[in-house]
């Protein structure tokens, strides 16, 4: 089904798909499986809940919370309701929640645990807009709903009209604002960028064209933040679209043992990941036997001929498959077996992925797709094919995105990817778009090779790449973040080696004529 917005590929996917388990949560200490219907049954209980309140179309419903099921009952009902969500990164202080909420206007905040709630009644006051604040967990505090609360009141208004909140999802237009994700303000005053629902689903379908061969048979375990556009996108409404099964990793350091319980297909993540698993492996064999470790170096060898075969589209000889099949019984299998022994594909994003680490993973049988993007871009732009790989690049643009490099060395970007606007911030946004009919971000590289290559910046480089959250968040894909960035990617050649002086990222609204 081609969808147009956010609300489409909820109802398409909960209709079409019909699973047992559409979600999974790990509860006292079992994994819990959540229907399509039962999350059908949430979302839409949350969303005439919300209306009860008083929310309208085009109101901002903030939410600070980590991954956990809830979060797609709010995301999903506050769009049905024709309403903007504001995802707020949990591990924020009270001031910078404050901020988030006083610019983006909010008039209900939603929050998770006890320790969430409380930093939103620290700064409630100083928010004139926000009428409601709701809580996920107990125990209750004054001047709080609980989101069962909430449910209850849409359930006694549903039991009057079953088809309330599909008629209301109905009137959502691709144009119509769904979102507003706000910079890590590394660069000045965060700023809100405003995705519509078809930035976001022109995306996703990007991405199908670019990687989609997974459906209802698949599993995909969400770890990084649903507040991140990347996890959000990819790991939400991508996976939705196509009623692939999500799995809420419990947290990031259980990522590991949620690998072998749940034995996903499908994952997203940051580099740190692959480069703790590849740390892992390596330690683990070092510590083997100097004969175990002559097999281990020898298997490596032939897994990476194998997979150098596939990058460059040959059939390996009779006597490497054989000795790939050795291979693969000997050490390979052992290897997958960390993953959960199911994992057909990884997305990278966020940082530069080292181009031995994606060989090693090809060559024990584990595919990783680089890309690279935006939080004004949806956020991806480009990213490699299963059938179409070249490790150390983030691969070609999507089918709908228009990339040019300039004379400069600037990238520019085109297409319905690409943000409205800043939020409340008309200057930065005629900045972004200050180019006539292209959005554009810029970065020095060259144009030797059709395949996007990253290349890092000395100003990128925190001290431990990948572990921060929000600034701090190492989880943070396709470095979306920063509006005016110094980002660490380039439409062109080069290699992973280089270091260049950094430019400054810009994206705009850019459609209309072909790029020259």
């Amino acid at each position: 089904m081609t969808t147009r917005t956010l609300c489409e590929i909820f109802y398409h996917s909960v209709e079409t798909y019909r699973k047992p388990d559409h979600l999974k949560v790990k509860r006292d200490g079992s994994w819990r499986d959540i229907s399509s219907e039962e999350f059908r049954r949430a979302v839409e209980e949350l969303s005439m809940g919300l209306r009860a309140l008083g929310v309208e179309k085009g109101d901002r419903v903030a939410l600070l919370s980590e991954n956990r099921p809830e979060w797609a009952y709010v995301d999903l009902a506050t769009l049905c309701a024709a309403a903007v969500d504001v995802p707020i990164y949990p591990n924020l202080p009270p001031a910078q929640v404050l901020y988030v909420l006083s610019d983006s206007q909010a008039k209900v905040a939603i929050a998770s645990t006890a320790a969430q709630v409380k930093k939103i009644a620290e700064v409630r006051a100083k928010v004139p807009s926000l009428r409601h604040v709701i809580r996920f967990d107990d125990p209750p505090q004054e001047g709080t709903l609980s989101l069962d609360d909430v449910r209850a009141r849409g359930r006694e208004a549903l039991a009057a009209d079953r088809e309330a909140v599909k008629r209301r999802a109905a009137e959502v237009a691709p144009e119509d604002l769904a979102t507003l994700i706000y910079t890590s303000g590394t660069t000045g005053d965060p700023k809100g960028v405003m995705l519509t629902h078809g930035n976001i689903v022109s995306n996703v379908h990007g991405a199908l064209a670019a990687f989609g061969d997974f459906g209802p048979g698949d599993v995909a375990l969400s770890f990084l933040p649903l507040c991140h556009i990347f996890e959000r996108m990819g790991g939400h409404y991508l996976m939705l679209q196509q009623g692939v099964t999500i799995a809420y990793a419990e947290s990031v350091e259980k990522v590991p043992a949620n690998l072998t319980e749940v034995r996903p297909t499908i994952m997203l993540s940051v580099p740190r990941l692959y480069e703790k698993i590849y740390a892992r492996i390596n330690e683990k064999v070092a510590a083997d036997s100097p004969l175990k470790q002559r097999i281990f170096r020898w298997a490596l060898g032939v897994g990476r001929r194998v997979f150098q075969a596939r990058v460059e589209h040959r059939t390996p000889g009779a006597l490497l498959r054989a000795q790939h099949a050795l291979a693969d019984r000997l050490v390979f299998a052992t290897i997958r077996e960390r993953t959960g022994g199911r994992m057909r594909l990884f997305v990278s994003g966020g940082a530069p992925l080292a181009r031995e680490i994606a060989e090693f993973f090809g060559a024990v049988g584990l595919t990783i797709l680089e890309g690279y993007g935006l939080t004004e871009t949806s956020p991806v732009i480009a990213v490699n094919r299963p059938d179409r790989m070249k490790p150390g690049s983030v691969g070609p643009p999507l089918q709908n995105v228009e990339v040019k490099i300039a004379e400069d060395g600037e990238v520019l970007t085109r297409g319905p990817h690409v943000m409205k606007g800043y939020y409340n911030k008309p200057e930065a946004t005629a900045e972004a778009d200050h180019r006539p009919q292209e959005g554009h971000h810029r970065d020095l590289g060259g144009q030797e090779d059709r395949a996007p290559a990253h290349r890092e910046r000395h100003e990128d480089q925190p001290a431990d790449r990948g572990d921060r959250h929000h600034r701090q968040q190492a989880q943070l894909p396709l470095r979306p973040h920063r509006p005016q960035l110094r980002q660490p990617a380039e439409v062109g050649g080069g290699t992973r080696g280089e270091r260049g002086l950094a430019g400054r990222a810009r994206a705009g609204r850019a459609r209309g004529r072909p790029l020259r």
